[in-house]
């Protein structure tokens, strides 16, 4: 209840593999929400981020601690209480940029916290050991002189000094040692990002190399869309000129069938001339004997012998044109089944 979130973003949580401590493992299926706590009650910092109902991240932070950018849009700390690396991978840098700028202020914050306490400490101890030697030189003073108690008092006084110096080169150990366990948990971070980045960039290579596979297979199936849309065009001028030939093909059956019941008219025209001739004939015989009426009826024979004539010439002329029609009709008929197999 004594913890407030004091800054929150959002970035995809990864942790380094404990087995290898090289891979990086995705802690997180999306990006989440990463908060830094602030306790009041005992005066930390925390960085906390809660995927759905797992806790992904719960890392105190302490003076030692070190937040590094191995990237643009990624950073990331150890944690030796939890043993382990977190990383974080962010949308954009200037998001990275405030994650680590916040990272150093509760640093820095969290240092003044442990130097206040460990002066309170201190201050306690001092006012405990200075009580404890105030009462000593009361009990003692009526059993010795002015000048021991003096000596007295100076040595106690070194005493306390070289307490304090003896605790202090302690804390300065410790914090040595903590520096020197941060600074190799560090390195170690450093060679894995190191490792990451080398794999990246592999990966980025293969990616590439991927993409320009891609891209040439795009531009020939391009290449190939733009041949099927040719192919498409010369196909519908072939399907035009086809209807062209086509109605072309239908006038032409249409003149040859005017042409047939022209034709048809022929034999009628045949039957009758048969028939005038016929009747002429039968007409000489009867009129054998009448020779008047013969040379008055002479020039009638002769002028419809001379249309008979006339009219078998232009049936024949007819007949001729007719079968050169005909013919072309043949002859177009053939070309328009042959250019009709090509396609």
């Amino acid at each position: 209840m004594g913890e407030q979130p004091i800054f929150t973003t959002r970035a995809h949580v990864f942790q380094i593999d404990p087995s290898t401590k090289k891979n990086w493992v995705p802690a997180s299926k999306q990006a989440v929400t990463v908060s830094y706590f602030y306790d009041v009650t005992r005066n930390s910092y925390r960085i906390i981020s809660v995927d759905g109902a797992k806790v992904i991240i719960n890392s105190t932070i302490t003076p030692n601690m070190t937040f590094t950018k191995t990237s643009q849009k990624f950073g990331q700390w150890a944690d030796s209480r939890a043993n382990t690396v977190f990383g974080l991978g962010f949308s954009s840098e200037q998001q990275l940029t405030k994650f680590a700028e916040k990272f150093q202020e509760v640093k820095e914050a969290a240092k003044l916290a442990r130097d206040k306490s460990q002066e309170k400490i201190e201050t306690s101890s001092n006012h405990s050991q200075v009580s404890s030697v105030n009462g000593t030189d009361d009990e003692k003073a009526s059993h010795v002189g002015p000048a021991d108690a003096h000596l007295k008092s100076e040595n106690d006084k070194l005493k306390i000094a070289l307490t304090q110096s003896a605790a202090n080169v302690k804390k300065w150990e410790m914090e040595l040692q903590t520096l020197r366990e941060s600074n190799a948990r560090l390195t170690t971070a450093l060679q894995e990002s190191a490792a990451s980045v080398e794999q990246w960039k592999r990966q980025f290579s293969i990616c590439r190399d991927e993409n320009d596979r891609l891209r040439n297979k795009i531009d020939e199936l391009e290449e190939q869309c733009s041949e099927i849309t040719r192919e498409k065009e010369r196909n519908t001028q072939l399907k035009r000129r086809i209807e062209e030939l086509e109605s072309e093909l239908q006038e032409k059956e249409t003149e040859l069938k005017d042409l047939r019941q022209q034709s048809e008219i022929i034999p009628q025209l045949v039957s009758e001339c048969e028939y005038v001739s016929e009747k002429l004939e039968a007409a000489e015989r009867d009129n054998q004997n009448l020779e008047e009426k013969v040379r008055s009826l002479k020039t009638d024979i002769e002028e419809s012998k001379y249309r008979q004539r006339h009219l078998k010439v232009e049936v024949k002329s007819f007949l001729e044109v007719l079968d050169g029609k005909i013919d072309d009709l043949h002859d177009f008929r053939r070309g328009l089944s042959k250019l009709a197999a090509d396609n």
